[in-house]
């Protein structure tokens, strides 16, 4: 198992410095960097009678200037010196400072993680709560009206994007056009701290509501599904016919023998879908509810050519996106004894 778990990490570090360094080239050719960015910045605010960085009103952005700030983010190096010193950082878990907002790209993920992980784990949690029991419904009643008409509302819920189904909360209970039910941003309300404990809670569940139903109802399917081919296929085995011939009700071969199998895919694929519930459709379900959490926070990044925040973000997501799948192959292991760490490593 050691050995396995050795490769595999060893295996991490050339698909970590892979991943960068095509970033890193990609970066190299996209117009508009921190640089420019800077000096556009500068130039608005002289236009508007500000004079930015204490500069002059109505003064042109020197070439002195332009080689200050290529200083300052560190451009006026060679590509392959900037590469390495990144390289460097990064090995020593130093993701760097961000270029506008004058913060370390540590504090800002740890900043935005309350906002990813309320969403995220109230999407894993009402997924699983949901998906799990529905599909070995749906397992039992095999091919009846109950299985058809809940595949339908599961896929309909699949195929509706979670932006789309977003903008219809909004508009339906959030005042867009209809009702005025829930707020439109934010995760809690601006006199939250003077709340009671049950007030603060209730707060923060009238908030979380609808980013969480926008983001939960195109999970369902998969999960659902995923769970009744499981028990479709356990249940379909010899032993299965063997457990019933003996005499056992179909209450205990269900639950004692077919459910413990079944429940295999789920189980080892619980670290994966954990992680994934964090990140997965972020980006729009955020910017949609106003939320300032990890999702929003690339975007912005990508947009004004922060590359410490980018290149930091996406290495720390890299890694912890190895880690877990490393932890869902263990999983195989551990659950299932049949499965040997050598037909992993085939």
């Amino acid at each position: 198992m050691w050995s396995y778990i050795l490769k595999r990490i060893l295996l991490m570090i050339p698909t970590l410095i892979g991943v960068l360094t095509l970033t890193f080239v990609v970066i190299q050719f996209v117009p508009g960097g921190p640089v420019e960015q800077a000096v556009h910045d500068l130039r608005r605010g002289q236009s508007e009678g500000g004079g930015g960085f204490g500069l002059r009103t109505h003064t042109g952005v020197d070439a002195q200037q332009v080689e200050q700030l290529k200083k300052l983010y560190g451009f006026d190096k060679p590509p392959l010196q900037r590469y390495v010193l990144m390289l460097g950082k990064f090995a020593r878990f130093d993701l760097g400072e961000s270029y506008f907002r004058h913060q370390s790209v540590w504090s800002l993920i740890v900043s935005k993680l309350p906002v990813s992980i309320s969403i995220g784990l109230w999407t894993f949690f009402i997924t699983y709560l949901i998906s799990v029991p529905l599909g070995i419904a749906k397992a039992v009643k095999n091919g009846s009206k109950f299985d058809v008409a809940t595949s339908l509302i599961v896929l309909v819920g699949f195929a509706i994007p979670g932006f789309v189904l977003g903008v219809l909360l909004l508009v339906l209970f959030g005042g867009g056009t209809f009702l005025q039910l829930f707020p439109l941003r934010n995760l809690t309300s601006d006199n939250w701290a003077a709340l009671s404990l049950g007030g603060k809670i209730l707060d923060y569940l009238w908030h979380i509501t609808l980013p969480v139903v926008a983001s939960v109802v195109g999970s369902f399917a998969v999960i659902t599904m995923l769970t009744k081919n499981a028990f479709l296929d356990e249940i379909r085995k010899q032993y299965v016919l063997t457990a019933r011939a003996k005499g056992l009700s179909e209450r205990r071969v269900l639950w004692k023998h077919v459910f413990r199998n079944a429940l295999l895919p789920l189980i080892v694929g619980f670290p994966a879908a954990f992680i994934g519930a964090f990140f997965t459709g972020s980006l729009l379900i955020e910017t949609l509810f106003s939320l300032d959490g990890l999702g929003l926070l690339s975007y912005e990044s990508v947009v004004r050519r922060d590359y410490p925040v980018v290149l930091g973000t996406l290495y720390l997501f890299t890694l912890i996106g190895l880690a877990t799948k490393l932890i869902s192959d263990l999983c195989y292991v551990w659950v299932d004894p049949r499965i040997q760490f050598e037909q992993l490593e085939r």
